[in-house]
C-alpha cells in the first residue's frame, strides 16, 4: 500500500530543499545524456571613461550558445552596438564548440533586430506578457566556422 503524500505550496522554500530538487532533475539528465556544465560567456561596451552602456549575457552548454540579455543604453542604439556585440558572441561560441544559438524576446523588445541578424523565429507565446508575444529564435552558427 502506497503512503500518504500531500502537496505543499512553499511561498518562502528552503534554500537547501530547493537545492535537492535541482540537483535530483540535474542527476536524471546526466544519466540520460552524460556530464553537462553551462558555461557563462560575458561582453561589456564601455565608454571612454570605462562606464558600462551596454552589455551581452550568455550560456554556453550542449553544443548551443544561449543569449540570455543584450543590453546597450538608450542613445547608443541604431549605431551598431548590439549587433557588434552579438556577433563577438557568436563567434565566441562558435570557438567554444557552439553549433547553434537561441534566445526569446518579447515583441515590445528587438525581434526583428535578431531576424536581421539570422536568427529565425521557432515558436512564440500569445499575451505573454498580456497584450504583446514572446518569441523563441535559433540561428545554426555553423556558417560561422
Amino acid at each position: 500500500m502506497m503512503p500518504d503524500y500531500k502537496i505543499s505550496i512553499e511561498i518562502h522554500p528552503d534554500s537547501k530543499q530547493v537545492d535537492f530538487i535541482d540537483k535530483q532533475l540535474q542527476d536524471f539528465n546526466v544519466g540520460k545524456i552524460g556530464d553537462y556544465q553551462y558555461t557563462p560567456l560575458f561582453l561589456l561596451l564601455r565608454d571612454s571613461k570605462k562606464n558600462v552602456v551596454g552589455g551581452l549575457e550568455g550560456f554556453i552548454g550542449l553544443g548551443w550558445f544561449h543569449i540570455a540579455t543584450l543590453w546597450v543604453a538608450e542613445e547608443l542604439r541604431g549605431y551598431g552596438y548590439g549587433k557588434a556585440l552579438l556577433l563577438e558572441a557568436e563567434q565566441e561560441a562558435v570557438n567554444r564548440g557552439c553549433l547553434n544559438a537561441y534566445l526569446f524576446t518579447y515583441s515590445f523588445q528587438a525581434p526583428k533586430f535578431y531576424q536581421h541578424l539570422g536568427y529565425e523565429i521557432f515558436g512564440e507565446l500569445e499575451d505573454f506578457p498580456p497584450g504583446h508575444r514572446r518569441y523563441f529564435l535559433k540561428k545554426s552558427l555553423q556558417k560561422n566556422l
